[in-house]
């Protein structure tokens, strides 16, 4: 089995490395687009654009599934990729954890990029969702770029800034950007109050591998053995993982999982 995952960076590697425990068996292909990252401040059209040829990079190695592996190329390019890609490909995209987070009640607090807080289509999850319960939206400024770069000053402080405009009665954090899943428990300890109830944070990593699978038509085997490689694609070529993604545990799941891992 082979699944595929897109990012215009290292976003992906949350739900990149949720697929390597649901199948340690698997093929991971990892198409990334560092001539046109980030995306986020690229008009829809271009964020598309830009999509597609990362997709299509990754669909000629004939994946099984594609997870689109960011919370905004969901948001603009998931019906284009779809119309593209499937029936043959399965395409499925990531939506921030909205749902769950506040089926346990409020007050929930949705941190995400500045493009997509107060965006149409949060918004709308929002109103789809919440059913009375209160929800934060948070902007998170410069963080997913912290991330993305590994820049430890730089995340300490978007992560301080954006606790600063959560409230202190939030009981819930939906990480509404994948690059922030990368950081689950230095956000909980920013949020966290000190003698409050323990502040629960929802990502989509697991959620979206499961569904990959599920589309691929392949069960959870974590037991299974870890035999599966990883080809990584920069604009369509083959290379190797970004030096700043080795910062992060998932990243380096990836290397000590797979024989032929950035290969």
């Amino acid at each position: 089995m082979k699944i595929a995952l897109i990012d215009s960076g290292i976003g992906l590697l949350a739900a990149t490395a949720a697929v390597r425990r649901l199948r340690p068996d698997a093929d991971l292909v990892l198409s990334f687009d560092p001539e046109g990252m980030p995306w986020g401040p690229r008009t829809p059209e271009g964020i598309t654009e830009r999509a597609l040829a990362v997709a299509e990079a990754a669909a000629a190695r004939r994946p099984d599934a594609l997870i689109v592996g960011c919370n905004t190329a969901t948001v603009h390019s998931l019906p284009a990729l779809r119309a593209r890609l499937e029936p043959g490909i399965p395409v499925i995209g990531t939506v921030p954890a909205i749902k769950p987070a506040v089926a346990a009640g409020g007050p929930v607090a949705i941190w995400a990029t500045p493009a997509t807080t107060g965006s149409a289509y949060q918004r709308g999850l929002i109103e789809s969702f919440a059913d009375g319960v209160p929800v934060t939206e948070v902007p998170c400024w410069g963080l997913a770029e912290a991330v993305e770069h590994a820049d430890e000053a730089a995340v300490d402080a978007a992560v301080s800034a954006a606790a600063e405009l959560t409230p202190d009665d939030v009981r819930a954090v939906v990480l509404g950007c994948t690059h922030y899943e990368l950081l689950a428990e230095r956000i909980r300890a920013a949020v966290q109050r000190p003698g409050g109830a323990p502040v629960v944070l929802h990502g989509s990593a697991r959620a979206v591998a499961a569904q990959a699978l599920r589309r691929a038509g392949a069960r959870p085997a974590p037991d299974a053995p870890a035999t599966g490689t990883v080809t990584v694609l920069l604009n369509g070529r083959e290379g190797e993982l970004p030096e700043a993604a080795l910062g992060y545990a998932e990243a380096r799941l990836l290397r000590t999982a797979s024989p032929a891992a950035s290969q």
